[in-house]
C-alpha cells in the first residue's frame, strides 16, 4: 500500500473520533452523506479496511465497495424520486482525489439539474439527516 495517511478523515470517521450521518455499515463497508455535496443526497461509501485508493484495493475489498454502492444508489433513486444516479471514484492528486482513503461517491441526479461545484461549503445539518433517514428508510 502507498503512502496510507491514518489520520485521514474518512479513517478518523471509522474510529469514531469524528462523526458522520450513516446511512448504513456492514463488516466490510460504511456508508454515509458527503458533508459537501454536490447534490441533494450525495453519499459516500468507504470499505473500514485501510486503502489509499483504488490502486491499493484487493478485489474483494473493491467488490464489498460497489455492492454497497450499488445498494445506497438503489435506495438513493427510490427515496429521493432521482432521474438517474452518478457514481464517481478519483484516484490520487492528479485524477481528482482529495481524500487518501478509497471512496466512491453515490450521486442522485435530476433531469435538468447540474451538479453543484465543489466549493468546501457544508450543508445544513438537518438536510444531511433528512436525506440519510430517506436513504436508509429505503434500504430497509
Amino acid at each position: 500500500m502507498s503512502d496510507y495517511d491514518s489520520q485521514n478523515v474518512f479513517a478518523k470517521i471509522l474510529r469514531g473520533e469524528l462523526p458522520c450521518h450513516r446511512i448504513c455499515e456492514d463488516e466490510h463497508t460504511l456508508a454515509f452523506m458527503d458533508i459537501m455535496p454536490r447534490a441533494d443526497g450525495h453519499a459516500l461509501v468507504i470499505p473500514k479496511r485501510p486503502a489509499r485508493n483504488l490502486l491499493d484495493a484487493d478485489d474483494a475489498m473493491l467488490a464489498a465497495v460497489m455492492s454497497t454502492a450499488r445498494r445506497v444508489a438503489i435506495a438513493a433513486r427510490k427515496a429521493l424520486a432521482a432521474d438517474g444516479i452518478t457514481v464517481q471514484q478519483f484516484n490520487e492528486s492528479a485524477g481528482g482525489q482529495v481524500v487518501f482513503h478509497l471512496h466512491v461517491h453515490v450521486i442522485p441526479r435530476w433531469e435538468g439539474v447540474p451538479l453543484r461545484p465543489h466549493t468546501g461549503q457544508m450543508a445544513a445539518n438537518e438536510d444531511l439527516v433528512r436525506y440519510r433517514d430517506a436513504i436508509a428508510a429505503a434500504l430497509a
